[in-house]
């Protein structure tokens, strides 16, 4: 429940951020263009709001909505979420969107969308300059890593090494990588110290959307980086900080999943555990727990490997960001035809999927990464040409400036009714998602 509570919380906090940002690029542009704004609101308000105010002489009411599913800015004479059609059947007035150009009610529509995505430049570059960019190069996982069965069934053995994508030479593990795998003709692996090629086929992504079993996972032998309480089996047993476990009950363990298989078939049993510490190989027994724990943390891959630090001071920080998110987009954008397949759809999530984005303990560099990566999928989901997003809006204006007449209100509020009901079910539908995959489904 407490993992629970803090991914929910991270969630919570990060989306209102976005939405926030998103809604006052509209505000902002709005005001600009001097057209009315009646509501600003993070979440929405049917029935009764959280909270409101209106400031004296102000012509917008402030508040917080009951609903947690975005946010929104009702702005004067313009067909929205609000469904206002009385005021739509009214005369318009100046100060009303449906009165200014064109070119001005594109401006205001596209606003959102590019708060958004400079919000993830801006983050992505601030992250670079707190905290800079540490990774763990490919070539310096020592021991390789361990694929998944979908991979090994192409020809990965656990503990190649990769090196190259169509000749593109792989540097760290991330989802660049794993997507320039994904499309590659051919990728070369460090296999026993000899170079070896493995040939993918052209339907690489739609089997692992499939089977759902990832990539790869760095292999890294179980070394303890510290133990968990005093009175635990590892502790009793006299281990320390250093010491590296070898095998179990006689069983070989090189890495650390190979221990924590081990230790877990012998759940409440006592065994031999042996390990090596400064050089030599001991052994001692010990009873793991009824989870087949015995009571150690582990030191990471990024612990035992060397990695490498890039460094940027406050200038060089933007140039960065921007690279970063600009790749970032292309990635995204790539990878969404694959949205279109039966694999896919049933790839797609909803707010429990968006909320394993984040780490089960506070982490600032984490949190901010995440939001920066939401903020891109926010700017380009709400681009999409689709009525009821701001990219459905902007379709219909362009439709406005070729053909030179407006589409009629009538047209544009059965549009925006269509959307909303297109919106919902897709909401529905990744949602139920999450509910079948978190109740034992496939």
């Amino acid at each position: 429940m407490e993992v629970f509570l803090i991914k929910a919380a991270q969630l919570v906090l990060s989306l209102s951020i976005l939405v926030l940002v998103h809604e006052f690029g509209h505000f902002i542009f709005a005001r600009w263009f001097k057209v009315r704004v009646e509501k600003f609101y993070l979440f929405f308000n049917p029935w009764f709001s959280l909270f409101k105010f209106k400031p004296e002489n102000s012509e917008t009411e402030y508040g917080v909505g009951w609903l947690p599913l975005g946010g929104y800015c009702k702005i004067s004479g313009m067909i929205d979420e609000s469904m206002d059609r009385e005021q739509m059947a009214q005369p318009p007035q100046p100060y009303e969107f449906r009165s200014k150009p064109a070119g001005s009610r594109l401006l205001i529509m596209i606003a959102g969308v590019l708060f958004n995505f400079l919000l993830a430049l801006f983050i992505y570059s601030m992250i670079l300059f707190a905290w800079g960019d540490t990774y763990l190069p490919l070539k310096n996982m020592k021991m390789g890593m361990d694929y998944s069965n979908t991979f090994r069934e192409i020809g990965f053995r656990d503990g190649d090494i990769l090196l190259e994508a169509d000749g593109t030479v792989l540097e760290r593990l991330n989802s660049a990588a794993l997507r320039a795998v994904m499309n590659a003709g051919t990728v070369t692996v460090l296999r026993d110290g000899s170079r070896a090629t493995i040939s993918i086929p052209d339907d690489m992504m739609q089997r692992v959307m499939s089977d759902k079993q990832g990539f790869a996972a760095p292999r890294f032998p179980m070394t303890v980086s510290r133990l968990a309480g005093d009175d635990t089996p590892a502790a009793r047993a006299g281990l320390q900080p250093g010491d590296c476990i070898v095998a179990v009950d006689g069983n070989a363990t090189p890495t650390f999943y190979d221990v924590a298989q081990g230790l877990r078939q012998y759940k409440e049993q006592e065994i031999t555990l042996a390990y090596t510490r400064h050089g030599r190989e001991q052994s001692v027994r010990l009873t793991p727990d009824s989870l087949g724990k015995i009571g150690i943390y582990s030191m990471t891959p990024e612990e035992l490997y060397e990695t490498v630090t890039l460094t940027y001071g406050f200038l060089a920080s933007f140039p960065a960001g921007i690279r970063l998110g600009v790749n970032t987009l292309k990635g995204y954008i790539s990878d969404m035809k694959y949205v279109f397949t039966k694999e896919g759809a049933t790839s797609l999530g909803g707010f429990g999927a968006i909320g394993n984005l984040f780490p089960s303990v506070w982490d600032g560099r984490a949190f901010w990464m995440t939001t920066a990566f939401l903020s891109i999928i926010l700017a380009f989901m709400n681009i999409l040409p689709i009525p009821a997003l701001d990219g459905g809006h902007v379709l219909f204006l362009l439709y406005e400036v070729i053909a030179r007449r407006k589409p009629s209100d009538k047209f544009l509020e059965y549009a925006q009714i269509a959307g909303m009901i297109l919106l919902f079910t897709l909401l529905i539908y990744a949602n139920g998602n999450d509910l079948f995959r978190w109740f034992g489904g496939n």
